[in-house]
């Protein structure tokens, strides 16, 4: 009894902490987001089924969840804001640092992410008409 409270808390210790990550994640484009919000739903859902619910209804990771259960894609307009906000992130940092080193390893970081945001699947545009109304 007491080892199985331990591993459910423990579970959960260890799905709020990757939750925090994943939002720091957000803000930072070096952090990645989707890995750490799966890791947390996979905790929550072996230790907190309401927790697991909470996440995925959560306005900011549940997208996360939705698109790579689904395997729909990404919407462009989220891969444009994310290229956006880091390239911005970079930019700023390369700015403050001012060190050759640190804006190699940025530029490096910038060249890979963009390379894995583009290469994700793009969930296409809904559009207000099926081919029934075109007839």
């Amino acid at each position: 009894m007491i080892k199985k409270d331990f591993k459910h808390y423990l579970l959960i210790a260890a799905g709020s902490l990757c939750v925090i990550v994943g939002g720091i994640g957000i803000l930072l484009p070096i952090l990645p987001t989707t890995p750490f919000v799966l890791l947390a739903a996979t905790c929550f859902s072996l230790s907190s089924p309401r927790l697991e619910k909470k996440l995925e209804q959560n306005k900011t990771f549940g997208p996360y969840l939705t698109h790579w259960r689904t395997h729909e894609g990404v919407p462009f307009a989220v891969k444009r804001r994310v290229l956006i906000f880091l390239y911005l992130s970079l930019g700023v940092s390369a700015f403050i640092v001012k060190n050759s080193y640190v804006m190699a390893i940025l530029s490096l970081v910038g060249i890979g992410v963009t390379i894995h945001i583009l290469l994700i699947k793009t969930k296409p545009e809904e559009t207000p008409f099926t081919s029934e109304q075109e007839a």
